[in-house]
């Protein structure tokens, strides 16, 4: 047994467990379906698909793919089991034991666990519930220095759905380029397609500079998650060398089938987004209608896309043994939201997915909620 863990416990483990009957704390859209991705009669096509090793870097095409998207060669992309491979690999390579990386607070646990595990010193600097989750340059500077090799952030955020302008990040690249020159700013853009309605997707962050490395993965826009195929993409071509090299000495590859359903995926990107988009849209507005019906209780920060966002219990309806009172309420009504301190807030924040449930059960799950903060509050 190791002497201690190198990942800790984290309840948000509970979430690829047994799902309750109204599920709100999930933070992806609906599953897609693989009759989705073919043709009648098309599916067939996978049977000649051989069950070999794939390329390290990733399937020459799917890598193709991923570039057009972006905007970038094929060469500069790495395909990774999900996007939390490429964050580790990222700080496996990157990180010794007493090097030091930044990751903002709330955040997916992983991004700050996988840097933790490689030895990194990890900073969280916290992005505020009443500041609207925006950047805090300040914050971000009181802990930059020498030692730090990555900055590591998601835009839009997991939990909160608030991404970061272009110009925040330039800000936050000056801060670097003067605190920590040879460090890297990691962004995470799995969220970036998952916008509402006719909302335009921001420009991907790769336009910033050289400095930066982009992850994501067709687990969150797309409803892919089975799938686990994410990607990074870097211009530096000794990093991705060594980060090739790190994913052979891992996971020798990616999965074809894995790969070649993803390609697909790509393909009909515009049918799958536009329909995700649409009900991303409306489960948003439903949301926003939940809350100000409940504004007694609750109150939120509006997300700018994804399917989740951040909700808190409002002081003066719960105290610390209310709030209690809530996540237990909610327990007997089969109904689940993430607690903030999955993610590194309070626990009277927590996180609310909209984008998972179709919408008559989503209203049912919302009701649910609606049942258990009355019973909390007293």
């Amino acid at each position: 047994m190791p002497r201690s863990p190198r990942f800790p416990d984290n309840d948000i483990i509970s979430l690829i467990g047994t799902a309750p009957r109204h599920e709100l704390g999930e933070s992806v859209g609906p599953d897609l379906r693989l009759g989705e991705l073919f043709d009648e009669g098309d599916l067939g096509a996978l049977a000649q698909l051989p069950l070999a090793y794939g390329t390290a870097p990733g399937d020459a095409r799917l890598r193709a793919a991923i570039a057009a998207r972006h905007g970038v060669e094929a060469d500069e992309v790495l395909t990774t089991v999900g996007g939390i491979h490429a964050l580790f690999l990222l700080a496996f390579v990157l990180c010794e034991p007493g090097d030091e990386a930044v990751v903002p607070a709330p955040l997916f646990p992983p991004a700050r666990d996988a840097l933790a595990a490689c030895g990194a010193k990890v900073h969280t600097p916290a992005l505020r519930f009443d500041e609207g989750y925006r950047l805090d340059l300040q914050a971000f500077e009181q802990v930059l220095n020498a030692r730090t090799r990555i900055v590591s952030l998601a835009t839009p955020q997991n939990p909160a759905g608030v991404a970061f302008p272009p110009e925040a990040l330039r800000a936050l690249l000056a801060v670097m380029a003067r605190k920590c020159p040879d460090a890297w700013l990691v962004v995470d853009e799995t969220y970036r397609e998952a916008v509402y309605g006719s909302d335009m997707p921001a420009p991907t962050a790769l336009s910033l500079g050289g400095r930066v490395i982009v992850v994501a993965s067709l687990s969150k826009c797309h409803g892919a998650p089975g799938l686990r195929l994410g990607w990074l993409i870097t211009r530096d071509a000794q990093l991705r060398q060594q980060l090739t090299q790190a994913k052979f000495n891992t996971v020798i590859s990616c999965s074809p089938v894995d790969e070649a359903l993803a390609l697909r995926v790509l393909q009909r990107h515009d049918t799958i987004i536009g329909a995700r988009r649409e009900g991303l849209a409306a489960g948003k507005r439903t949301t926003a209608q939940w809350v100000q019906d409940n504004a007694a209780f609750v109150e939120w920060v509006p997300p700018d896309a994804g399917a989740l966002c951040c909700v808190r219990l409002r002081h003066k309806a719960f105290d610390d043994a209310a709030v209690q009172r809530f996540y237990a309420a909610m327990a007997e009504e089969d109904a689940r939201v993430g607690p903030g301190n999955w993610f590194g807030e309070e626990a009277r924040v927590f996180r609310l997915g909209f984008g998972f449930l179709p919408a008559p059960q989503l209203q049912a799950a919302l009701a649910a909620a609606t049942r258990a903060l009355r019973r909390a509050a007293g």
